[in-house]
């Protein structure tokens, strides 16, 4: 059957399609209203495009923009805003932004929304994305062009961008998109620089005149140490680091710390706790004595500082975990709760300043900044109502101005305090000048008093000491001899003790530079037995064998402590002898020993250096006592340390000398005999020590 013969059919079929095409119209008309159909080639600036933009509240677990519905894109001109606003969460925001290019060639148009905490920049493939962003982009001048995002299309054209801006930090910049071709948007630029350019000179002139101050603070504190003018140096640093931060958010201006972008927002909060308040209560702690002068006021500036840090390290711990807004809150909370209590110490403070001047320019500083900050978040322009965030004030000046007088006031209070000190100094100086040139007055008569009395005295010793020369003329000449003797011995022996323990403190020393406590102890606890011994034998002229042999094993002790595994010893009695019956000369054998460890441990051809002591009887009336070691030799010794050949060591020289006078004292016969074992045997080294000493 033809088809053209069934007209209600066919009919049906038209109306359907029209009603198709009639349902059609309105999504297209809407995806013409959502595009912005724009000439590439003309003119344009600052084109507000929100009509044209779709919005989409993000969450931390969408990255792209196919992540995302495009059903879940909807239009919300309220997001947008002229001004700073205060933020309570963070921000996280999707926009989508189709245009499409009718001129007649292709050209390049810049997309900006203002200066954001992190944006990601979706062009339509094959296009890269691009992302910047105030807590991201490390670049210096050069990074705040990134900031505005190309939009390049050819003749025709449509395309659809996206944009990501998260907003983490408490304070949100201005969020306005606006669209700007090539020429346009260089002024643009021009006037964002021109606008920031004042603010950037007037915190570059502050950061001059404290960094001045700092020098000059620095200067004083080595001149005159005071714990005020370390804390004012910490607050001025403090201050410094932070205002040379708000230059890195200020667009097209000069930055130090651009290669850090975190560190600004590590350095906000707490910085004015630490420079308003942790530092300003230390500083005024000290500069004003609250201790002595106001126990009540130091006790709350003392408790304040503690507290005031345990916050600082709160706030750091919470910006590092990704929380802003919190060190924010923490912030206002401490500003509203300590504005009574130090209005309080204000007004007592004001009533002591007769009683201590200083008060006024801790005061006067105190309230620049209290007041013209108080002022300043009063007439605040930014619509964000009453705030005591710096970041969210407007004008930034009246907050500069209270700081710069706040300083000034308090390096001005630490000249005067340093001024006074000075003072203070002088006239102690003074006062003791003219103590002195009392003291010399009475020195100078007291003095001449003594004069007067030595000279009496001295006449009358002479008349007696006459007197005695003739009495005891014929006793002196006998007795004579033996005196000298006693006399020069007493003078050895005096040598003698000073000597040892000389050498024995010099083992201390190095022992204990080893830092091995539990040994020094022990070694100390030998050294005083030691000392107790060496005085007691030095006022005796014979000691017994069995106190000797004692002491010696002793030192020797002390020495193998020092010498660790380069030293042995062994002291060999002969069974026949009564060590406790026999005497031997007190200090006598002890230089020899000495000797024998010194340079007998300095062989490099044995490992272990060896010292035997033996004690026998050379006869019924004779004790022998011999010294061996197996050093290097008293030959060798010599020639290594460039000696003359007849040099012997001061303690062996001594005890030489102690021989020969007891020789005469006592009429008895100390023979000593040094034998080097190189001479006896070319292959063998040490040195033997014998030592006869007659019993009386």
């Amino acid at each position: 059957m033809n088809p053209l013969n069934n007209r209600p059919a066919v009919n049906r079929l038209i109306v359907t399609f029209l009603l198709f095409c009639c349902a059609l119209r309105p999504a297209g008309q809407a995806f013409a209203q959502d595009t912005l159909a724009l000439d590439f080639t003309a003119p344009v600036r600052e084109l507000d495009v929100r009509p044209y933009l779709q919005l989409f509240r993000g969450s931390p677990g969408i990255n792209a923009p196919a992540s995302i519905p495009p059903a879940a894109f909807v239009q919300d001109t309220a997001v947008f805003h002229l001004h700073k606003k205060a933020l309570h969460t963070v921000n996280d925001r999707w926009l989508r932004f189709s245009i499409k290019n009718t001129g007649a060639k292709t050209a390049t148009l810049y997309f900006f929304t203002g200066w954001h905490d992190a944006l990601t920049w979706y062009p339509p493939a094959p296009q890269t994305p691009v992302a910047t962003g105030l807590m991201t982009d490390r670049g210096n001048v050069s990074r705040w062009d990134r900031f505005a995002f190309p939009v390049q299309l050819a003749p025709g054209q449509a395309g659809t961008f996206y944009l990501h801006v998260v907003n983490r930090f408490y304070r949100e910049n201005n969020f306005m998109p606006v669209l700007f071709d090539a020429v346009n948007y260089a002024e643009f630029r021009q006037d964002q620089a021109d606008h920031y350019k004042s603010e950037a000179l007037i915190i570059q002139l502050l950061l001059g005149m404290l960094l001045v101050l700092l020098a000059i603070t620095i200067i004083n504190y080595t001149q005159l140490p005071d714990r005020s003018s370390l804390y004012f140096a910490g607050y001025l640093l403090g201050l410094i680091i932070f205002f040379a931060l708000r230059l890195e958010t200020k667009p097209f201006q000069l930055s130090f710390f651009h290669f850090c972008p975190m560190f600004k927002y590590y350095w906000d909060v707490p910085a004015m706790l630490f420079c308003f308040y942790l530092m300003y209560m230390l500083f005024g702690n000290m500069f004003l004595s609250l201790r002595e002068r106001y126990p009540l006021l130091e006790k709350a500036y003392r408790y304040g500082a503690i507290a005031t840090g345990v916050l600082i390290v709160l706030c750091i711990t919470l910006i590092a975990m990704g929380n802003y807004q919190a060190p924010a809150i923490i912030y206002k909370a401490v500003y509203y709760i300590t504005f009574i209590p130090l209005a309080i110490s204000f007004i007592a403070l004001a009533r002591r300043t007769r009683h201590h001047p200083l008060v006024r320019f801790f005061l006067f500083g105190s309230l620049s900044l209290f007041l013209l900050s108080f002022y300043a978040f009063l007439v605040n322009t930014e619509p964000v109502g009453f705030t005591p965030l710096p970041e969210l004030v407007a004008p930034y000046n009246l907050l500069i101005l209270g700081v710069l007088l706040h300083v000034l006031f308090f390096a001005a209070g630490l000249s005067y305090r340093n001024k006074l000190v000075h003072q203070e100094k002088t006239k102690t100086q003074e006062m003791l000048i003219k103590q002195l040139n009392k003291n010399k007055d009475l020195q100078r008569k007291l003095n001449v008093q003594l004069e007067e009395l030595v000279k009496e005295q001295t006449t009358e010793i002479l008349r007696k000491k006459m007197e005695l020369e003739e009495q005891r003329k014929l006793q002196l000449d006998i007795e004579y001899g033996k005196k000298l003797a006693e006399i020069e011995l007493k003078a050895i022996r005096a040598q003698i003790n000073p000597h040892f323990i000389f050498n024995c403190l010099n083992s201390i020393q190095l022992f204990v530079m080893q830092r091995d406590f539990e040994h020094a102890q022990k070694y100390l606890s030998d050294f005083s037995y030691l000392i107790r011994k060496t005085l007691d034998f030095s006022r005796r002229n014979f000691i017994s064998l069995a106190d000797e042999i004692t002491y010696l094993n002793t030192y020797l002790g002390l020495e193998k402590m020092r010498f660790e595994q380069k030293m042995s010893y062994e002291i060999v009695i002969d069974p026949t002898i009564a060590a406790a019956e026999l005497e031997v000369p007190a200090m006598l054998l002890q230089p020899y020993v000495e000797n024998a460890v010194k340079h007998g441990m300095n062989n490099d051809e044995r490992v272990t250096g060896l010292l035997v002591i033996t004690f026998r009887l050379a006869a019924s009336d004779m004790l022998e006592c011999v010294i061996e070691d197996n050093g290097i030799g008293i030959e060798r010794s010599r020639a290594l340390r460039s000696l003359p050949p007849h040099h012997q060591s001061s303690g062996m020289e001594i005890s030489l000398n102690r021989a020969e006078l007891l020789n005469k004292m006592y009429n008895t016969d100390i023979q000593i005999e040094i034998i080097d074992k190189s001479r006896k045997q070319a292959n063998d080294s040490g040195t033997i020590i014998r030592i006869f000493i007659p019993q009386l």
